[in-house]
């Protein structure tokens, strides 16, 4: 398996220069775990890094003490936005009022600022003061272990729920799962189907001006930015998928598209966040489709290895197929 990074030139150029000239200086092996970059005027900058929050100093090292770190000025945060709007945030406004901004290479920039009002909606932000830059990786490969559960021969997908707490590698398998059903595999006879992605927040494909940055697959299509209720049905009515492929579901809207696409012999790969079988089964809207058999795999996800731990498989009565912990080892390329 490789854990596929674009090199970095995307994301450091997206960053103002001092920030940038700090990341170019960090040992590869902080690169190579660097999950998140954290710019706050006038506060330590920081990185999430390893699984660890750290500060980084003006010379590129890692420090205990924020009285020690690189102090972020508001000058930094101008030109930060600058560059991630190439100069002009109105043609970002759609990304904007969803708080962050997808950049090329599929990195994604949070935002934190003055929310604007219109009725119940964000209109866009201002007076922005935060942002959090997330390294996107691919990790080719990640779901090649568990795929013998979702497909079989001649072209069955399994409806798969993936259940994860955040920040445990839900997207970054399912990413990996989409290739694999799009591409096919031979050694499980399977030839490859085409695949819907519903994109709602641009971080399965990560499109950069409507174009994957990820590696989705050749029969892959993608909706992006495109609420998950809303895409699921446009992607049935034009894209003719035998399998659509979201994330995050919970509202009951989502539950409702999922339930159409079923009815139209759809099959669906999706995630929800949890702790396992038992805590999803609390959440409204999910317990119904747990206990009419819906899906026909559970896959656990936790960090107790790292992130994109496997716990366990379940199949659709919750029966065990698979136990773990088990996490196959990525390298990483920049």
């Amino acid at each position: 398996m490789i854990n596929k990074s674009k090199n970095y030139d995307d994301l450091l150029y997206s960053l103002p220069l001092n920030i940038r000239n700090i990341i170019i200086k960090l040992d590869e092996y902080l690169k190579e775990g660097l999950e998140e970059i954290r710019l706050r005027i006038d506060k330590p900058l920081m990185v999430y890094v390893n699984n660890q929050e750290r500060f980084l100093s003006a010379d590129g090292n890692i420090v205990n003490s924020p009285n020690l770190a690189y102090i972020v000025t508001n000058e930094d945060c101008e030109k930060a936005l600058q560059l991630i709007s190439k100069s002009s945030i109105y043609a970002f406004e759609n990304e904007l009022r969803n708080g962050y901004i997808t950049i090329k290479g599929g990195y994604r920039v949070g935002i934190c600022g003055k929310c604007v009002i219109d009725g119940e909606s964000v209109k866009t932000i201002v007076n922005i003061s935060g942002f959090n830059y997330r390294i996107m990786r691919q990790c080719i490969g990640s779901s090649d272990e568990i795929m013998r559960y979702i497909v079989k021969y001649p072209d069955v997908v399994n409806n798969t729920l993936i259940i994860s707490p955040p920040q445990c590698g839900k997207t970054t398998l399912i990413r990996d799962i989409a290739r694999n059903i799009s591409n096919g595999m031979p050694e499980l006879n399977f030839q490859g189907e085409k695949v819907s992605i519903v994109d709602e927040r641009s971080e399965i494909a990560a499109c950069f001006k409507g174009i994957p940055q990820n590696d989705v697959g050749y029969r892959t299509d993608v909706l992006d930015l495109c609420p998950k209720h809303i895409g699921i049905l446009m992607m049935i009515r034009s894209m003719s998928p035998k399998v659509i492929i979201t994330d995050e579901i919970g509202k009951v809207e989502d539950i409702s598209s999922i339930h159409e696409a079923l009815n139209a012999g759809v099959s669906i790969i999706t995630t929800v966040h949890g702790n396992g079988i038992e805590d999803v089964a609390r959440k409204k809207y999910i317990d119904e489709m747990l206990n009419n058999r819906e899906f026909d795999r559970y896959v656990i996800l936790s960090r107790k290895l790292g992130a994109g731990t496997i716990e366990a498989i379940l199949d659709r009565d919750f029966n065990a197929i698979f136990k773990g912990p088990y996490r196959k080892e990525c390298k990483t390329i920049c």
